[in-house]
């Protein structure tokens, strides 16, 4: 991904000059009246456009994003076509003289070769039709990771050192959308993996003590064994389903009081659960798994290893714009400089997914939407996240474990 960081930073560069371009020709037209100025007119237009185009290009570059961003690419430089081609196929072309496609290819070819923009005349533009406005091209490379994965051409009837500037900027712009995509679906690549590491972390211990919790109220609770497995069915169904990256508190906390059903039926009544959770944050999206791992470090690493009864208490709070939750434990506590190697990824034992939280927290969020973690030996543990209450491409998706 080392590659793709510059691209943010072309894009500005990039929408930047061409708005400059645009803004003067734009200017010299429009006669319509309701901006400060012409200038601001042609800025907003160009803005909104290349908006519209980005939408499309969010999903990497294919034929029917190509088609769909084509119409908008156009509108831009203002040619008489646009095509976008990749690697042995022309994924689109948008705008008149569809006939002109084989030379999409060869140009675009010619274009992934060097690297270079390229202004095609009309010994490569060849054209029988006397009606046909095209005779001219402009061929931009499209980059992504450092590499050349395609190609924007314009076409028109003249040629002209503007439109060639055009080109290759509408065409820096578009490959910073392309690689603003994989690094989206590399992060999503990221977060799948960091989910089936966390199910993998699911305790064995944790299956083997319900399993045997279960099987010792068999004979002499039977109803209750039923509800156990039950219950043990549920929780594994929740924590080992696919698809799907976010849910809901209402939905997590759901499997988190399967998950102290549970473990309560092993430790009985030396586990002890508060619940605080204000109403309307319920229905707040989250990271699925995010806090059903922190309840088990709770009860695992906070209270098995302590004398008598533990205490876990769960809030849920609302902060306006935010949902606050936490898990707190009066356990045994633990040494914060540990705690600190595990959020820094030094350590990878010792603890039941908290690193793992607390990395697809801060890559959904932000960085400052990490774990908050609070302890020291013999004075239990608090852990705390906020999640925003809206986020742009955070959904839950049906209602997990159905």
């Amino acid at each position: 991904m080392a590659g793709s960081i510059h691209w943010p930073t072309a894009a500005l560069v990039a929408v930047t000059m061409l708005l400059l371009w645009l803004g003067v020709a734009l200017m010299r037209r429009s006669r319509r009246r309701g901006f400060i100025s012409e200038t601001d007119r042609a800025t907003y237009a160009t803005l909104h456009t290349a908006s519209l185009a980005s939408r499309h290009l969010a999903d990497g570059l294919t034929t029917e994003t190509a088609e769909r961003a084509g119409r908008h690419l156009l509108s831009i430089l203002g040619a008489h076509a646009v095509s976008l081609a990749t690697p042995g196929s022309v994924l689109s072309w948008t705008g008149a003289g569809d006939h002109h496609r084989a030379d999409a290819l060869a140009l675009g070819e010619r274009t992934l070769e060097t690297g270079r923009t390229v202004a095609h005349g009309p010994d490569d533009v060849a054209c029988a039709d006397p009606d046909c406005p095209i005779r001219m091209a402009v061929s931009a490379p499209l980059v992504s990771d450092d590499l050349v994965v395609g190609s924007l051409t314009a076409w028109t009837s003249y040629s002209s050192p503007g439109l060639t500037r055009a080109t290759e900027e509408v065409a820096a712009w578009v490959s910073s959308q392309l690689a603003l995509a994989e690094l989206a679906r590399t992060r999503g690549q990221v977060v799948e993996a960091e989910l089936r590491a966390l199910r993998a972390q699911i305790s064995p211990h944790f299956i083997y003590n319900s399993l045997a919790a279960i099987a010792s109220f068999v004979r002499t609770e039977p109803d209750r064994a039923r509800e156990l497995l039950l219950d043990f069915a549920d929780f594994t169904r929740y924590a080992l389903r696919t698809g799907g990256e976010f849910t809901t508190l209402a939905e997590e906390l759901r499997n988190v009081e399967r998950y102290l059903v549970l473990e309560q039926a092993r430790f009985g009544d030396r586990l002890r659960v508060s619940l605080l959770v204000a109403p309307e944050v319920l229905p707040v999206t989250l990271p699925y798994l995010a806090v059903q791992p922190l309840v088990e470090n709770a009860v695992r690493h906070g209270l098995a290893a302590k004398e008598g009864i533990g205490h876990v208490t769960i809030t849920a709070t609302d902060l306006g714009a935010e949902a606050e939750i936490a898990v707190e434990d009066d356990g045994v506590g633990t040494d914060p400089e540990r705690v600190r190697a595990i959020l820094d990824g030094a350590r990878t034992t010792g603890s039941v997914g908290l690193g793992n939280v607390d990395s697809r927290l801060r890559q959904v969020y932000g960085d400052e939407f990490g774990l908050v973690v609070e302890t020291a030996p013999g004075a239990g543990t608090r852990v705390t996240f906020r999640v925003p209450k809206f986020a742009p491409g955070v959904h839950a998706q049906g209602r997990p474990g159905s």
